[in-house]
């Protein structure tokens, strides 16, 4: 007799995304899973067997099934917030202004050094559970608001705390070169030596799945950032870039020298930039929360991305500053009224794209032998993930077969 299932879906839609574009659609579709794992996808009418035969939970549902969503770029463990710079901006100040003046990322370094582990928890947990509702399953988060070796192992120890507490999957960033801490003013370097210092202790832990830079102009120089992708190198671990945000630095042809994972922002990236990452198979990660709330004009280099097959995921950007966005939809809802991205496209980038820009290939589709991780939908059709502003869609989240919301 065969083994039984964990569980089954049947009767809703599957977008199982389990193609080179578009949703892959079946109606009338069955979802099984065993042991984490998804065990069948299909029609209801090729099921081997009546449903109560196959399972010991037999879920009848409606709408549509899509893989759980994949948040590939969020700062989401932080203390405190920056409403106040949110008006200074629409008084007119520029995001560089307020960060020479000591507000941006310095400000919420302040704040996350002030607060202890528990209480970073406290303040970060219900950032985690939003995204969970709105149907995220695997969620990267990222270091780089402590800049001293006790708060950013601090900010990691967190990330590992929420995905153990939620059942979520949390994938870790070191992001140590985020922006330069006060102490280390007018040294640079020095600061790059300590961030290249911490990274071997903060592996050693198990807290690093990858790591991040800030190659900018008020952030650290391609040289900078270079160093930090050696020791990176150094230990075997990935890396991904904050990339051509605010200005082409070739931030974008650098990730893609190391084999990177994404480049991330990329509204700068140059013809020659955008080669280099299909060459290695970069992801292209579009952040249209920062975009939408700093008020950029300069769109990413779209067409290009298309034309050489780049893939595009799209995240949140969660934020304190530039993005304080807590649902992945909306982001997927922006990446189409400014990006131009087909929903279909939207959709692919927060899950199969968002997967691989996080090196993770057991998730993203919906396919026999990947991660049970899907969400249920109140929807008529996928597309309206990207057309409500808002709201309340998601009927059930699933990851690793178990039931999350």
């Amino acid at each position: 007799m065969t083994e039984r299932w964990d569980g089954l879906v049947v009767g809703a839609s599957l977008a199982t995304l389990d193609a080179s574009d578009g949703y892959a659609e079946i109606p009338d579709g069955a979802l099984g899973w065993r042991d984490g794992m998804l065990c069948f996808v299909g029609p209801r009418s090729e099921l081997p067997d009546a449903p109560e035969a196959l399972a010991d939970d037999v879920i009848e549902a409606e709408g549509w099934i899509t893989p759980g969503l994949v948040d590939c770029h969020t700062h989401l463990v932080f203390a405190g917030d920056r409403a106040r710079e949110f008006e200074l901006r629409l008084q007119g100040a520029t995001y560089e202004e307020i960060a020479r003046a000591g507000g941006g990322i310095v400000s919420t370094v302040r704040a996350v050094r002030e607060a202890d582990e528990n209480g970073l928890l406290a303040q970060s947990l219900p950032r985690a559970r939003a995204l969970l509702r709105d149907g995220v399953t695997t969620v990267e988060i990222k270091s780089g608001y402590g800049l001293n070796f006790d708060s950013e192992r601090r900010m990691l120890r967190v990330a590992r705390r929420i995905g153990q507490q939620l059942g979520l999957r949390v994938s870790t960033t070191y992001l140590g070169a985020h922006a330069l801490p006060p102490e280390f003013a007018g040294r640079a370097d020095d600061y790059v030596d300590a961030v290249v210092e911490w990274l071997p202790r903060l592996h050693d832990e198990g807290l690093v799945d990858a790591v991040d830079a800030f190659c900018e102009g008020i952030g650290f120089s391609p040289a900078q950032t270079r160093r930090v992708f050696e020791a990176a190198r150094a230990l075997g671990l990935p890396v991904k870039l904050h990339a051509d945000q605010l200005s082409d630095l070739g931030g974008a042809a650098l990730v893609a020298e190391f084999g990177g994972l994404s480049a991330d922002h990329v509204e700068h990236t140059s013809p020659e930039g955008v080669r280099a990452m299909a060459a290695c198979g970069a992801v292209a990660v579009l952040l249209p929360g920062a975009f939408h709330v700093l008020r950029e004009t300069k769109l990413p280099p779209l067409d290009a991305f298309r034309e050489h097959r780049v893939p595009m995921a799209v995240a949140t950007d969660c934020n304190p500053g530039t993005s304080p966005l807590l649902s992945l939809r909306q982001a997927m809802q922006l990446a189409c009224t400014h990006f131009r991205l087909t929903p279909a496209e939207a959709l692919r980038g927060a899950t199969v794209h968002g997967a691989q820009a996080l090196g993770l290939p057991d998730r993203g589709v919906l396919r026999a032998g990947l991660r049970a991780d899907f969400a249920i939908w109140r929807v008529q059709h996928p597309a309206e993930l990207c057309y409500w502003l808002g709201g309340d869609l998601a009927s059930a989240v699933f990851a690793g077969g178990v039931r999350l919301a």
